[in-house]
């Protein structure tokens, strides 16, 4: 099998091909850091739990590839990469979740400002 520019340059750097990392980072642990970023939200906790949680998603991500992928375990690219897209999928639903949840708890204080965010009513 001969991998294209891309892809060898992927597998260099992230430990897999384009759509392996695109797959596995999306579909595969992504609706698991969604999740994330929402039960951390609706539990009250602080935003750096979600920056832990998104480092042990992507550890495991890093063990998905190398299990079914045949990607490198140990890719320090990979694991960034993963971490940092994880992350992202987790706070994007911890911020949506704690600006519903300000909203829905303390409707007198606060008002909806777009998906992200409330402000305090006048």
């Amino acid at each position: 099998m001969t991998l294209s520019p891309l892809d060898m340059f992927m597998f260099d750097w992230f430990g897999d091909t384009l759509a392996m990392v695109l797959l596995f980072n999306l579909v595969l642990v992504g609706a698991a850091s969604y999740a994330t970023g929402q039960g951390v939200a609706s539990t009250w906790r602080p935003w750096r739990q979600v920056v832990v949680y998104a480092a042990l998603l992507s550890a495991g991500l890093r063990f998905f590839d190398y299990a079914l992928a045949d990607g490198e375990l140990w890719s320090v690219g990979g694991f960034m990469l993963g971490w940092l897209v994880q992350l992202a999928i987790a706070t994007l639903a911890y911020r949506v979740t704690r600006a519903r949840q300000m909203v829905r708890q303390y409707p007198w204080l606060y008002q909806r400002k777009g998906l992200l965010g409330w402000e305090q009513r006048h």
